[in-house]
Parts: C-alpha cells; sequence; structure tokens
C-alpha cells in the first residue's frame, strides 16, 4: 500500500472491532528504515520474494501498520518486487536505480526461473518542529523526473515494468481493511506467494494492534453517527471500500498547500482558492485541505468517517484519505472555547453561471441585483449566502462580517474569468449580518469597501452593507393594473414633494405609512414625489449624494418597512415618485470611489470624473458594466419597489462635457462637440429599458437647459441630429424661474415685466413639462413660497393664491414641496422639517394658513374632475389665448379645452385691486359661464369677491371674439369658470 504522509492527519475508523494502523511519526519511519534496509550484495543472492519489514511502533502518539506491497512471479518472467513508500514532513523524490533496473531486464529477457529483488529504497525523513508540519513542501513527482524543493530528501524507487501485464499488486488500503475485502487485483497472485505475504502481513498487524491498545494517538480515526448527505451530491456514510483507491493509482502526494498557494491565500491574492482549498482528487487518494485561521484542529466528517486534518500552521490543515471520489462531508471545527460544525465553503461550484458573466460583461444584465450583491440562497442543497462583487482591478477579494469577526482572511474569493467578477458561497450565514469586502489594491494595499450591490445597509453614520432578503407581499395589485391606462402626459398628474426623514422627523416608514396616504388623499394630489430614498452617508445632503444605489435609507427602517410605505400609499389611490440621482456620487473612501484600488465606476480622466460643483465625482457612462450598473438600478426600483416613476436628478450636467467648466478643462468629443455622447447613449438605454419593462412607469428629467429633444422618442431624431433622450416628462425650469421672478415684483412694476409670464406659451409645447415649486426654489437663501411674495401679509397669502391658481391652469402638470401647501414663511431645514404648529388650531394665525391648504386641496379636486385642464396639456390644441398682452392692467386670460373642446376660462389679476366690468372676449357656442374656482373665496382667507351669478356673454366681440363677458376680477387672485 500507500502510505499517508504525516500531513495528511488521521484515517478512517474500521467497521466496529477493526483497528486501522495509526500514521508513524518521521523518526518512526527512519528508525524503520534503517532497520529493514538489505545490502545489495545480499539482495542479489535471494530469490525469494523481497521481505516485508515489521516496524516498531513509536511511543509518541502515532502508531503505524505498513503492510508490503509484494509482486509475485509470473511463469513466464520474473517481476520486481517494489515497495512504496510515502514520505513523511519531507517529501522524498523517487529515482529510478539505473543499474538494477539494467539487472532486472536481463533477468526477464533470460528467463531465469529464480527472482531477483532489488535492494529495497532507503528514505531520509527530516522530522517537524514542534506544532509545525512541513506545510511549505512540494511533493516530487516520479514520473515527470521534476526535482523536489531543496529541503526534500531524495528517495530511491524501483522501476515498474510497464510492460508487465499479468503482475498485480497486493496491497491493501485502510478503506480496504475497513470493508474488510480484498481488491480483484490480489486474486491474480501465485497461491504461494499470497500465503507467504498474507502471513507476514498477520505479523505485521499484530505488532500495530500491540502497539495500539497501549496508547492510541490523539489524531487517531473515530467513530461519527451517520449524516443525512446534502441533496445533489453522493449520500453520507458510503462503505469505505466502495470508495477505495486501488491499488494500481500512482505514489501518492502531500495534501498540504504548498508554499506559492500558501503565501498568496495568506496576502488575500489568491484568485483561485476552490482550486487549492476544499477536497481535490490527487494521486494516493483524496486531499483535504482547510483554511481555518485561529482554529485548533479541523475534522472531516462524512457519515461513519471522521478523519482529523493535520494542523499545518498558520490555520492550514490537510489530510490524504484513500478515496477512490470526493464524498458529501462536513467540517468540526474546534476553536478555543466552542466547537463549530459547519459545511466547506470550497466544496461548492460557482453561483453564477456563464449567461450571467457573459451580459454582465456585454452591459445587458437588466436585472444585475439578482447577480451581484449579497444573497440568502439555497445552494446544491445547503443554506447560506453568495456573495459576488464587481472588482476587475483587485488582486484579490475577501468577505469579511460579523460572521467572521471582521477578518476575512479565511473567506477567499474566488475570480469569475475575465468578468471582473469575484463570488463565494458562505454556508450557515445568513439575514441580518453585516459584511463588506476586502480588496487588494493592485499596489497591494488592502480597503474594506461596502457592497455597491448592497440591499440594505447599517443605519448612518454606520457603513457596512446587511445581507437581506424580502418576505414582503404586496396588496397593490389593483393599482399596477390600472397605471398603464394612460399615458402620464394625457392624465390628472400633480405631485406633493417630500422629504420623507423631515416630513414627520422622528417617523420610521411604518408609521409615515400611517399618516402619509391619508394626508395626501385628502389634499388631492394625485402623487408623491420622494427625494431621494437610496442610502447616503450625509443627511445634509437630503439624499442626492448617493453611496447605496440599491439600497433605501436605513434611517427610517428596513427595505420592507418601505414596501410597506409603499404599498400603503399604492392603496390609497397615490403614485409614487422617487428622485434618483446617477449623475455623481461621493469621494468616500468606503463607497464607490477607485473601488478597486483604480477609478472604476469613475472616469479614468481625472478632468472628467471631477463635478466641479458638488466635489464628486461623475460615473463612467461609456464603461458597460457602470451603465449597466445604474440601467439596472432604475429598474431595480421600478420593480423591486413598485415604484411609478423615476425623477432623474442633474440631468444637465450630464449631457454636457463642459457643464461648469472653463476652457482647457474638458475636452470635445470625438465630433468636437461639446456633448457627452456616452452619456446620451446612457439616457436613452435607461428610458428605453424601464419603458419596456414595467408598463404603467413615466421617467421625469430634471434638465435646466434648451436640450433638443429630452422627451422625444429614443428612435426620432430631432434637428440636432441626436435620437430623443426618451423622458416621459420633464421639468419646466424656465417657467419655474420667469414665474417666481414675475410674482417677486412689487405690483406697480409687473407691466415691465409681463413677458415673463408669457413666454412659457413660446415653447409650452416643446417638451411634455411638469410645472414646479421644488425643494431647490425655498432653501438656500431663496425664502420659502409665500415670502417671495411682495406686500403686507394678506398681499403675499394673495399672491401665494393667486399664483397657485394660474400654476394648476397652466398647460403641464403641477409639483408642490411640502409645507408650500399652507403658506409656510420659514424656509425648509432638514433639521426640522415643515412648521405644522402653523395648523394648530390654537394659534391666532391658524385660519390664515389654513385656508391656503384648502385652497390647494379645491385646486386639485376641481383639477382631476376636469379634463380641460390635463388631457391636452402636451397638445397645442388644449390651448387658447384670450388676452395675453394686458401688461397694464396684470390680466392673464386663456381657455384651456379638453378633445371634445369642452373650455375652461383661467382669468389672473396680478393687480391689487379690483377690476370691475372687465370684458373679455369668449366663445359665442357657450350660453354662460359659472365660476368654478376663485382664489379670492373667504374660505381660503381672500376678500370674497366673487362672480356668485352665471356670466352670459353679450354679443359684444372683443379680444378677436364674436362674444364677450364682463366680469369683477378680485385682487390678486385667480378664477377659473366653466360653462354653466
Amino acid at each position: 500500500m500507500t502510505p499517508r504522509p504525516e500531513s495528511s492527519g488521521s484515517r478512517p475508523k474500521g467497521t466496529a472491532g477493526e483497528k486501522i494502523p495509526e500514521q508513524p511519526t518521521a523518526a518512526q519511519q527512519k528508525s524503520a528504515a534503517k532497520k529493514t534496509a538489505v545490502p545489495k550484495q545480499a539482495a542479489a543472492k535471494k530469490a525469494a520474494p523481497a521481505k516485508a519489514t515489521a516496524k516498531k511502533a513509536a511511543a509518541a502518539k502515532t502508531t503505524v501498520g505498513k503492510t508490503v506491497a509484494k509482486k509475485a512471479a509470473t511463469k513466464k518472467a520474473a517481476a520486481e518486487i517494489t515497495a512504496v513508500e510515502q514520505p513523511a514532513a519531507g517529501t522524498a523524490t523517487a529515482k529510478k536505480a539505473a543499474a538494477k533496473k539494467s539487472a532486472a531486464k536481463k533477468t526477464a529477457a533470460k528467463k531465469a526461473t529464480t527472482v531477483k529483488a532489488t535492494a529495497a529504497r532507503t528514505t531520509a525523513v527530516k522530522a517537524a518542529a514542534a506544532k509545525s508540519t512541513a506545510a511549505d513542501t512540494v511533493a516530487g513527482k516520479a514520473a515527470a523526473g521534476k526535482s523536489p524543493a531543496a529541503r526534500n530528501t531524495a528517495k530511491k524507487v524501483p522501476a515498474r515494468k510497464a510492460g508487465t501485464a499479468k503482475s498485480a499488486a497486493a496491497t491493501t488500503t485502510a478503506a480496504e481493511a475497513v470493508a474488510k475485502k480484498a481488491t480483484p487485483a490480489e486474486a491474480t497472485a501465485k497461491k504461494a506467494t499470497a500465503k507467504a505475504t498474507a502471513k507476514k502481513a498477520a505479523a505485521k498487524t499484530a505488532a500495530s494492534k500491540k502497539t495500539a491498545s497501549a496508547k492510541k494517538s490523539a489524531s487517531a480515526v473515530k467513530k461519527a453517527p451517520a449524516r443525512k448527505a446534502p441533496a445533489g451530491r453522493a449520500p453520507a456514510g458510503v462503505a469505505a471500500s466502495a470508495q477505495a483507491v486501488p491499488p494500481e493509482m500512482e505514489v501518492a502526494v502531500s495534501p498540504a498547500v504548498d508554499a506559492v498557494d500558501r503565501e498568496r491565500l495568506l496576502a488575500g491574492t489568491h484568485h483561485a482558492p476552490h482550486s487549492v482549498l476544499g477536497a481535490h482528487p490527487v494521486p494516493g487518494g483524496i486531499a483535504f485541505r482547510a483554511f481555518r485561521p485561529y482554529a485548533l484542529s479541523v475534522t472531516v466528517v462524512s457519515g461513519e468517517l471522521r478523519a482529523e486534518l493535520h494542523a499545518d500552521g498558520e490555520g492550514f490543515f490537510s489530510g490524504l484519505l484513500p478515496l477512490r471520489e470526493v464524498p458529501a462531508y462536513r467540517l468540526v471545527v474546534e476553536y478555543e472555547g466552542t466547537v463549530l460544525e459547519t459545511e466547506d465553503p470550497y466544496r461548492f461550484l460557482p453561483t453564477l453561471g456563464d449567461l450571467d458573466l457573459h451580459l454582465i460583461g456585454e452591459g445587458r444584465h437588466e436585472e444585475l441585483w439578482t447577480a451581484l450583491g449579497a444573497h440568502p440562497t439555497t445552494h446544491e442543497g445547503v443554506t447560506g449566502t453568495r456573495f459576488a462583487v464587481w472588482a476587475p482591478n483587485a488582486l484579490g477579494v475577501r468577505v469579511t462580517g460579523t460572521f467572521n469577526f471582521w477578518d476575512g482572511t479565511g473567506h477567499i474569493m474566488r475570480s469569475l474569468g475575465s468578468s471582473g467578477v469575484w463570488e463565494l458561497f458562505l454556508p450557515d450565514i445568513g439575514e441580518g449580518e453585516l459584511y463588506k469586502f476586502e480588496i487588494t489594491r493592485p499596489d497591494g494595499s488592502r480597503t474594506q469597501r461596502a457592497d455597491p450591490m448592497a440591499r440594505r445597509t447599517e443605519v448612518p453614520p454606520a457603513t457596512s452593507s446587511v445581507i437581506t432578503s424580502s418576505e414582503y407581499e404586496w396588496g397593490d395589485a389593483e393599482w399596477l393594473d390600472r397605471r398603464a391606462e394612460a399615458p402620464a402626459h394625457e392624465a390628472p398628474f400633480s405631485v406633493y414633494e417630500i422629504h420623507l426623514p423631515s416630513w414627520r422627523p422622528g417617523l420610521t416608514y411604518r408609521q409615515l405609512a400611517e399618516q402619509l396616504p391619508g394626508y395626501v388623499k385628502n389634499l388631492g394630489f394625485t402623487h408623491v414625489e420622494l427625494m431621494p430614498v437610496a442610502e447616503h452617508p450625509f443627511g445634509g445632503s437630503w439624499g442626492y449624494q448617493v453611496t447605496g444605489f440599491y439600497a433605501p435609507t436605513a434611517r427610517l427602517g428596513t427595505p420592507d418597512d418601505f414596501r410597506f410605505l409603499v404599498d400603503k400609499l399604492h392603496q390609497a389611490g397615490i403614485g409614487v415618485l422617487m428622485d434618483w440621482v446617477p449623475a455623481h456620487f461621493p469621494r468616500d473612501d468606503w463607497a464607490l470611489a477607485e473601488f478597486d484600488g483604480r477609478p472604476l465606476y469613475e472616469h479614468e480622466d481625472p478632468l472628467r470624473a471631477a463635478h466641479p460643483d458638488w466635489g464628486t465625482l461623475e460615473f463612467d457612462f461609456g464603461r458597460n458594466e457602470v451603465r449597466n450598473f445604474l440601467v439596472a438600478n432604475a429598474v431595480y426600483w421600478c420593480e423591486e419597489f413598485h415604484i411609478d416613476g423615476l425623477r432623474v436628478d442633474a440631468v444637465a450636467s450630464m449631457l454636457y462635457l463642459d457643464y461648469s467648466r472653463e476652457p482647457g478643462q474638458w475636452t470635445p468629443n470625438e465630433h468636437g462637440g461639446r456633448e457627452n455622447l456616452d452619456a446620451v447613449a446612457f439616457l436613452q438605454e435607461m428610458n428605453a429599458t424601464v419603458y419596456r419593462r414595467v408598463p404603467g412607469v413615466v421617467t421625469i428629467a430634471e434638465e435646466s437647459t434648451a436640450w433638443d429633444g429630452v422627451t422625444r422618442a429614443t428612435h426620432h431624431k430631432g434637428p440636432s441630429g441626436f435620437g430623443g433622450l426618451g423622458f416621459g416628462l420633464k421639468w419646466n425650469m424656465g417657467w419655474m424661474h420667469d414665474s417666481l421672478q414675475y410674482m417677486s415684483h412689487e405690483p406697480v412694476h409687473r407691466k415691465y415685466h409681463h413677458g415673463e409670464m408669457t413666454f412659457s406659451m413660446v415653447y409650452a409645447y416643446s417638451e411634455n413639462y411638469v410645472l414646479p415649486i421644488s425643494h431647490d426654489e425655498v432653501v438656500h437663501g431663496k425664502r420659502s413660497l409665500v415670502s417671495k411674495m411682495p406686500g403686507d401679509w394678506w398681499q403675499q397669502r394673495a399672491g401665494v393664491r393667486s399664483y397657485l391658481g394660474y400654476m394648476w391652469a397652466h398647460p403641464g402638470k403641477q409639483l408642490l414641496f411640502m409645507g408650500q401647501e399652507f403658506a409656510q414663511g420659514a424656509e425648509w431645514s432638514e433639521a426640522h422639517g415643515p412648521d405644522w404648529w402653523l395648523l394648530d388650531p390654537g394659534y391666532g394665525a391658524e385660519p390664515d394658513h389654513r385656508g391656503v391648504r384648502d385652497l390647494v386641496r379645491d385646486l386639485n379636486a376641481v383639477y382631476r374632475a376636469t379634463p380641460a385642464l390635463w388631457r391636452l396639456d402636451t397638445d397645442p390644441a388644449g390651448f387658447e389665448w384670450i388676452v395675453g398682452d394686458a401688461a397694464d392692467d396684470n390680466v392673464l386670460a386663456f381657455l384651456r379645452l379638453d378633445p371634445e373642446g369642452v373650455p375652461v376660462l383661467a382669468v389672473s389679476n396680478f393687480a391689487p385691486v379690483t377690476r370691475q366690468d372687465y370684458r373679455l372676449g369668449v366663445p359665442d357656442d357657450v350660453p354662460a359661464w359659472h365660476e368654478a374656482l376663485n382664489t379670492d373665496a373667504a374660505r381660503y382667507g381672500g376678500s370674497d369677491v366673487t362672480n356668485p351669478d352665471p356670466v352670459k356673454p353679450e354679443p359684444q366681440s372683443w379680444h378677436g371674439r364674436p362674444a364677450s363677458i364682463r366680469l369683477t376680477l378680485p385682487p390678486l387672485a385667480t378664477v377659473w369658470l366653466r360653462p354653466a
């Protein structure tokens, strides 16, 4: 047989009543070798088969029973007798004895009747130092003629005759002893030789049993209870003889991890740890290798087999078991004070397939979050968590977290080829554990990074990622079924913008779900827009500097808690939009910046990477994997959280290479232009993918320039030669700035700025617009909406009311930031949110604020019930001027029409005086008009100048119309009239 080296550890125990000879120490083998050495002269004279030498067992905790392999002579030729031994601590190199081989060949040619034996080889063995084994030795391979390590001792091995077809080995393995069976090869031996061999083997076994009974080794094989094998693998507890190594197998090798692999594993730079660690077929059996830093011992358990691996030092353990194939097994790992039984992470196949890797490389994996990141799962019948991260420049990646006390030394990930993806399945690791990736950079330094694909994070300022899975059951099927009935630009669409952490400070997602849906529904808004909810480290950024693109902020609860909030809003009939920030990301050294030691998510050109305004980094939109990261992220929020729309932040900064850059700080594109062609392609792909995968959603661009075709289809080219960006809606920043500028003037001066209110209709149908009064307009010294208005407190509130009435009637959708619905006087602050105390009945001015909120409610109610105000928002047929040039009067009047031609007349008087019998031209096919809404009504806090009775047209042409009406226009008010 081929004995194991010392570093193999314990061997399987036999069945009841049997004992397996134990492994000798290096000193024992050396002593036995000396005693059994036969002089060459004496060996040449002997004609009998080579003798087997019984060795004396050492008293040092290990014993061994060796059987000497013999070869019987055939009828026509004498066979060589070869005794082969595996070196222990030092690895011996088998060399051919040329002289003896020549003599054997001559003897075979003459067909001599006597059998000449070759001299038994001698083995020089070096004893292992205390608590350390030969972890750095390299197994010598005699057949290949390779040189051993410098410290290995060469050993001569008689050559095997390749052409001896009838010779059979008579080796008995340890596994065969367990099964009490002999190999078929033994049956071919000569009867006489077999008897002699059996007699000598019996003597050896008796000696071994005697020694073993005196003292058992600490690494002796123990019996373990049978364990059910994991699904999909060979059943545990298979009889050892069924997997026993046949005697024909070549010389066994040392199972210890070689020096090069050992150094790379310790340094965290190994790209293929699964090729070294785990269980692998090798000459001589199955080599088991484990890397368990701080462990006292590691034992392999497979059914009834239990083998303690040899401690090779520095956390490495190894052993060679005489098995034919890799069994189903587990590891029992002993640490100081505890014993852990677990699966071996390095016995599993990759959790990602070729299709995943191909799509990632092409940048087309639309469900990237299902491939990368951390996912609790069952893999090959074993529960655990699979980790995967894209880090193509890394020398090595390890997983670190609470499950390994933030020491990732023993959890090395493998590289999946040229994809740049690293992967590892960790058994017994589940939801709630914290983790990061420890990356070895190209310069050899290390960095710990949060998972870019993390779907849950710690509460900031903590930065770890959290393993999570969702069990949430949605209840919004009805909402999802009908949200695609009409596109957003042809449906009522009024939006309440919210900063969730400060709307009601201190509330969690689930607590917000109890209050927010009712409040928004009462006000009549069709949608809420959430300022960024993706995880961000600094609350003062309001969420616009994102580090966790796939994780809702943990400040307010778990991802499923956020799902609960969205679900409740849907059940209340309210759509959910969220701000999405693909333009840039912060430079935090635990996040995306130079993620694997080199620019990865950011552009490699520093001028292209650095955002000049915000001190952040811009994404490299031209890199497939980065583009994929962002496109999949847009899909992720819509599919996983049922988000109804994405408002894309800072689009202008993405579109222009010279955005906020001086000459010389940017490089033109390939055509010599200033357009960022990579960003254009990314936005087109994102929009096309989202609209294709998630019917009923809408994407909205915050684009502050006159870029052509923001809301045009991607396949329709415009005058500039570009296809459209493919957004559904665009924020009308021009309208917002112009109209607010006009309202900020004293009424006496407004006639000089009248064009600021009418200019928007010049381009109103160039895109599909949203009219935003957003958070950006009520912070940083810009003052709140009511505080922008001139005059005393009454005039300020009247100005807000008239402005909101004009805004809701203007072509386009509406957006209003929280706090402005009740005329909050102070600027918004994320530290305390809206001034809700203004609505406290005990506050003296409460009716003033409540009146504005009541107006917003009625604006939304009339708006939603009047198709003329939203059905043709993007069609010029839905708008007609009545009078747009009454600058001296500060009056604007226009018609809004639905597809059937039913009109609504909107008239705004931005002067603080009442205008009696103000004549306006109107269509002559409407018999009478009545007020549908008047912002000066007493219930809103106005002066209650109204037109209570229906107003009938007179056959007097005015403003180019065949008929006209006379109205009383309230001061600083907007009036809506519908056909009576």
